[in-house]
């Protein structure tokens, strides 16, 4: 349960809140970062689905206290669709980790990483395993990607095959902080 869902149980408010709507609400308070680009700069074409599509390099800092394991879910909230376009979800991350490193295997369960034993790469938005990297349509505008962390307080160890929604039904109530790093791609012809 993370800090504000306890503080609302001693008060005896005894509220449920969904994950998704208690992390729009928190305060970013983890500093993510990456070597392939800086907050709102450009993510390289090499990280887009125009080029290599390998992911980025990320890692983080300012970790909440209690911090077990993380999440990750990288989303396009300008694509024009009802919800975010999701490229990434990932999980069961060690926080000791500290990092992701680029070209992170797209295989649903990583091995050979380490520091990264149990890290499962969930369903994208084209429903398969792993990093699908920014690819929006020509449509003149600057695409925004989210890569948000999710600091969780308990090592869930949750199967494969998570999407982004199945992945925060599964953290609710575990959420200690968050933080995120934005990137923008347009493909201009």
């Amino acid at each position: 349960m993370n800090v504000f869902a306890r503080t609302l149980t001693a008060l005896g408010l005894g509220l449920t809140l969904a994950a998704g709507a208690l992390a729009a609400d928190m305060e970013d308070t983890i500093t993510v970062s990456s070597t392939a680009f800086d907050m709102h700069a450009m993510v390289p074409l090499a990280n887009s689905a125009y080029g290599d599509n390998v992911s980025p390099q990320l890692s983080w800092s300012d970790l909440p206290e209690g911090t077990v394991q993380l999440a990750l879910v990288m989303d396009d909230p300008v694509v024009p669709m009802p919800q975010p376009f999701v490229h990434w979800v990932a999980y069961n991350i060690p926080a000791a980790a500290g990092q992701l490193p680029g070209s992170l295997s797209k295989e649903p369960m990583v091995t050979g990483v380490a520091g990264l034993e149990g890290m499962v790469n969930g369903l994208n938005g084209i429903r398969q395993a792993g990093y699908f990297g920014p690819r929006p349509p020509v449509d003149g505008k600057l695409h925004a990607y989210h890569f948000r962390i999710y600091a969780l307080d308990a090592a869930l160890n949750l199967p494969e095959g998570l999407n982004k929604e199945t992945l925060l039904e599964a953290i609710d109530g575990h959420i200690l902080g968050t933080g995120m790093l934005m990137g923008h791609y347009e493909q201009k012809e």
